[in-house]
């Protein structure tokens, strides 16, 4: 599960994004109003937002979004403690709301909690044909029978079942695998997809020469 975290506090911002990713979430990061607009939200299953952003009111930023039609869960951090500003904050369209300075512990509980509502309420799986991919537990399933697939296997999986029959960029999928490796070779990408193709069918994932890979559907 993948989480933007906006905050310009350096030291904070670090500490977050450490605990997190041991709690096995990947995580980008945005310092300011400008670089979290730089991010695709379908990316994500949920943002922590800061409201003492250097170039503007994170309140802005989430209003903006919410009416643009994003419906991802959203817990705001700030120092704002005082009871106009949370039901302010709410208003706006966030979720929960934490005041600064918090416990690590419940923040983490706060993801998690939002985290099962968010999943309570749609359908956690994708289908392409014979293909089903269970976005909660991380399994797979052809034909009915069980994958057994590596975390970056799974990872450029999902991205091509979240856009079936759309061609998915390269740089894309190489930004999947780096939430998982910190040291990226420049061939990785063909070995993965190598490696789903004898899983899932030779011809299920189609080369689109200089852009990316494809999802289609196999001939009977």
């Amino acid at each position: 599960m993948k989480i933007l975290l906006i905050e310009d506090d350096a030291l904070l911002l670090g500490g977050l994004q450490k605990a997190l990713e041991q709690q096995q979430y990947c995580c980008d990061v945005a310092t300011s109003i400008k670089k979290a607009q730089q991010h695709t939200l379908d990316d994500y299953e949920l943002i922590i937002l800061d409201l003492g952003l250097p170039d503007g009111d994170g309140l802005t930023l989430l209003k903006q979004w919410r009416q643009q039609g994003c419906k991802l869960p959203v817990l705001i951090l700030t120092a704002r403690d005082s009871l106009d500003e949370r039901v302010k904050g709410l208003d706006q369209g966030a979720d929960d709301y934490l005041i600064k300075p918090f416990a690590l512990a419940e923040l983490l509980a706060r993801v998690r909690a939002l985290m099962r509502r968010r999943f309570e309420k749609t359908e956690n799986s994708l289908l392409f044909g014979s293909l089903k991919l269970d976005m909660t537990h991380h399994q797979v399933w052809l034909n009915e029978q069980e994958l057994t697939l590596t975390r970056m296997e799974y990872a450029i999986l999902r991205r091509l079942m979240l856009h079936p029959g759309k061609t998915v960029q390269r740089d894309r999928l190489q930004q999947d695998l780096y939430d998982w490796h910190d040291d990226i070779g420049s061939n990785t990408l063909e070995v993965y997809i190598h490696h789903l193709r004898r899983k899932i069918g030779a011809g299920t994932i189609k080369t689109i020469r200089g852009e990316g890979y494809r999802l289609e559907q196999q001939e009977e």
